[in-house]
């Protein structure tokens, strides 16, 4: 077994130490999960917890909680009837990011397998109740594994991968036309940006000059069928998508500085903004670099939980 530090979560201090700590908590809380699961998106942890950590505890412009919120029952889906006859509304999780008013952001999350990132999220930051895990992929529940527009902080359901960013163009150009303040504001992962779809998109808001578009990027070089450069290379992907008419900045994902000042980015002209954020899916985790896939990890060698188990372990003392 690998050296594990005593600081293997918590890196040293510096100006961030809260958005340290809801990074930390977010792959703690995932690698529990997995622990308790037999299984999880953990590697989607590993690459993204610094970017979420930004998101929620700095960049987002969200309407306050008074107190976090327990995930609702999934009443049916919209048009059904109840028991008094009447038609179910569409719902969404939009709550959880407070149903913002038009200077707060949207905040649409593409790859909806990042969902339990997002939840970790959102009960680090104070948003949702810590309770609300225990319905995580249940019957009847709106926790679901696979996000949907009903699940906590999801406020659209984006459909197969790729897809999501035109949705958001959507959002955003009728924003523009409204004149809201808010923007909308993305996270993607790199093996969804081989779809034909997803240029099509960034084509489309270029032309419109959706300025109110702020697009994350974790660039972990892995998708489940192995490294995106194998299964289709996008670089050079910064290269790319300034040719399609977007902006982009390309950073280290893990430096909360760089996520935070790529957000204060001011593009020289109206144009969607992408942060290509370059990332590790086994980030924090020595224990993972021995995998050859990182997209759901599964437990299938004698030893392998034990040893995930021990690390966790020797990381409850770090606060």
């Amino acid at each position: 077994m690998s050296e594990i530090s005593e600081t293997a979560f918590v890196k040293k201090a510096d100006m961030y130490p809260k958005i340290r700590k809801i990074a930390a908590g977010i792959r703690r809380r995932v690698l529990e999960h997995t622990l308790t699961h037999n299984g999880g998106y953990l590697s989607q942890a590993c690459s993204s917890a610094e970017i979420f950590a930004v998101l929620y505890g700095k960049i987002l412009k969200l309407a306050p909680l008074e107190v976090p919120l327990v995930p609702p029952e999934f009443p049916g889906t919209p048009g059904t009837l109840d028991k008094n006859g009447k038609c179910l509304p569409a719902f969404t999780g939009a709550a959880f990011n407070g149903n913002g008013q038009p200077d707060c952001d949207n905040f649409i999350l593409s790859p909806a397998q990042y969902a339990l990132v997002l939840y970790a999220a959102l009960i680090e930051t104070g948003r949702m109740d810590t309770g609300a895990m225990a319905m995580y992929n249940k019957d009847g529940g709106t926790v679901e594994m696979i996000g949907a527009e009903h699940s906590p902080g999801m406020e659209v359901t984006t459909g197969s991968l790729g897809q999501g960013i035109s949705q958001a163009a959507g959002l955003a150009f009728a924003r523009k036309r409204r004149g809201d303040a808010g923007r909308v504001v993305m996270f993607m992962s790199d093996g969804e940006c081989q779809s034909g779809q997803f240029w099509e998109a960034v084509q489309a808001a270029a032309h419109h000059r959706l300025g109110n578009m702020l697009i994350y990027v974790d660039v972990n070089g892995c998708q489940c069928d192995g490294k995106t450069a194998d299964v289709m290379n996008l670089e050079p992907f910064d290269e790319r998508l300034k040719a399609f008419g977007a902006d982009v900045v390309r950073i280290d994902g893990h430096d909360i500085e760089q996520i935070i000042a790529a957000a204060r980015r001011k593009p020289p002209v109206d144009r969607p903004l992408f942060v290509l954020c370059d990332t590790d899916p086994c980030r924090d985790m020595p224990v993972l670099k021995c995998r050859e896939k990182y997209h759901y990890i599964r437990f299938t060698e004698v030893g392998e939980k034990e040893e995930l188990q021990r690390f966790y372990d020797s990381t409850k003392s770090v606060k």
